[in-house]
Order: C-alpha cells, then structure tokens, then sequence
C-alpha cells in the first residue's frame, strides 16, 4: 500500500482525542484514520514523565503495527512528555497538540495576553508557557488547571448550572487579567466551546487545540504523496483498552457523528 493510502495514526488517554479525529474528519474528508484510546490508563494527567513516555511508545507502536503513516498525538499531556522522544525513536512523522496550539494563540492574540486551561498534568508541565514565551518573551499568560472540567464533559453536563458556575470560578483569573486569547488545552474543552464563548464573550479568542493540530498536520506534510486521493472510501478504526460506560453515546458527541465499530485491545503492560 501507498503511504497515501494508508491511514493517520491518532492516540489519546481515553476519549477526547475524538476531537481531533472530528477535526481530522472536517479538514481532511478522504483521510482515513486509526485511533487508540487508552481508556483502561486514563487519566494520563496525574502519572509521571516516565510512565506517560512508556504508554505513549507502547500506544505507537501498536499503531505502526496497524501500518500508519504517521502518528497524531492528541493528548496534551502524552505531547508534553513523550513527543520529543517518540520524534527521535520512530521512523514516521509524529505531531502532537501543543505546537499547533502555541502557533494559533500566536497568531489570535491582539494584545499579548493569553490564557490557558488544561489539565493539572499539562499546566504543570509548562509546555505551553515555556514554548510561548519561546517565541514572544512580551507576553502576559495565565495559566491555570481546570480538573473538574474532564469529568463533566463525559458526564455530558455540557449546560448543566453546576458547570456554569465551576467555569465562572475558573475564568475568574482570566478576567482579571483581561486576557483577549484563550487556549483549550485539553482535547475535552472544545466541547464547552460555545458555553465558553457565552461567558468569556466574543472580545476573547478561543484556541481549539483539536483544530489547529489537524490544519498543522495538513500544512507539515508537504507534498501530495502523503494524502489519500479518495481513489479508496476513508475509513474509521477506532481501538481502546476498556470499554467505558456509555462510551458510543459519548463518542458520538465528540465526533458529532454515528460511531464505527469498537474493539478492545490489550496494548503493552495491561
């Protein structure tokens, strides 16, 4: 099989990266795509460095087995501490969520000031923050962990008041520190995007790291050979290590369409 015919490789601590495979979806209609989500290790946020690097070459290496082109971590933590090492282990291009969002909330913010929400995992990494001030050492950030939001949005509470009020309490930084950028840094949030904008209103930018991975994804691989002509109808593999409760009623809201079909699989050290 031709690289062009073969399909993006996408993986996520449990359901979110969905988000990303429906970016994926909207950007690149013809591509075909294979997803795994850990979903028997999930959270990914509250383990160290070496254990989200072990799972996240066990996770690519499964992946290749399957005959990827290339790998789509999406997972802002799995980005934060495996990226770099998979990039220098494995003989396909590997792209993770952090860079494109950096790049997008780069290119929004009009004053400088920039605001992040993640999970604790990722916020403590300070991947964002270090790669943003990387590239523009003016600029104002807050960032800040939002934990309780992961659960709500599986629990789909997406307008329920008790989230309105814990997003009130969270964005209370943003506010005060007048942010005019605001970065989803977790593939859970693109979900409470319009609540977000509701709150937030429309002088704040919100950054859909699910989004600006799949446009960055597009424009890195240059050249036609990479990408699927349609000559073969894309399909949707979707793999994960347990299958959660309520899982295709779930993922459906993340991909806002029917699911394909779902198989469990033990992946490394289960």
């Amino acid at each position: 099989m031709t690289i062009r015919n073969k399909a993006f490789g996408i993986f996520d601590s449990g359901v979110g990266g969905l988000t990303v495979v429906r970016a994926f979806h909207d950007l690149l209609p013809k591509e075909s795509i294979t997803y795994l989500g850990d979903t028997a290790r999930v959270p990914y946020g509250n383990k160290s460095k070496e254990t989200v690097i072990r799972f996240s070459r066990e996770i690519s290496q499964f992946l290749i087995s399957k005959g990827v082109k290339a790998i789509v971590v999406a997972c802002n933590t799995a980005s934060a501490h495996a990226l770099s090492s998979l990039k220098q282990e494995l003989s396909i291009p590997v792209f993770g969520v952090i860079e494109p969002g950096v790049q997008a909330a780069l290119t929004a913010t009009r004053q400088g000031r920039i605001g992040i929400i993640g999970t604790t995992g990722t916020i403590n990494s300070a991947a964002y923050q270090k790669a943003l001030l990387t590239a523009r050492p003016d600029l104002h950030l807050v960032a800040e962990a939002t934990p309780l939001l992961v659960p709500l949005i599986e629990e789909d509470w997406l307008e329920q008041p008790a989230t309105h009020l814990i997003l009130e309490e969270y964005l209370k930084p943003f506010r005060d520190a007048d942010v005019d950028t605001l970065v989803l840094a977790c593939t859970h949030y693109p979900l409470l995007k319009p609540l977000l904008s509701r709150l937030l209103g429309p002088e704040v930018t919100l950054v859909d790291s699910a989004e600006a991975c799949a446009r960055y994804v597009q424009k890195s691989l240059v050249g036609d050979d990479w990408f699927s002509t349609g000559e073969f109808e894309a399909s949707n593999r979707i793999y994960l290590t347990d299958q959660p409760t309520h899982f295709t009623a779930m993922a459906e809201r993340f991909l806002k369409r029917e699911m394909d079909s779902v198989e469990v699989v033990q992946v490394g050290s289960l």
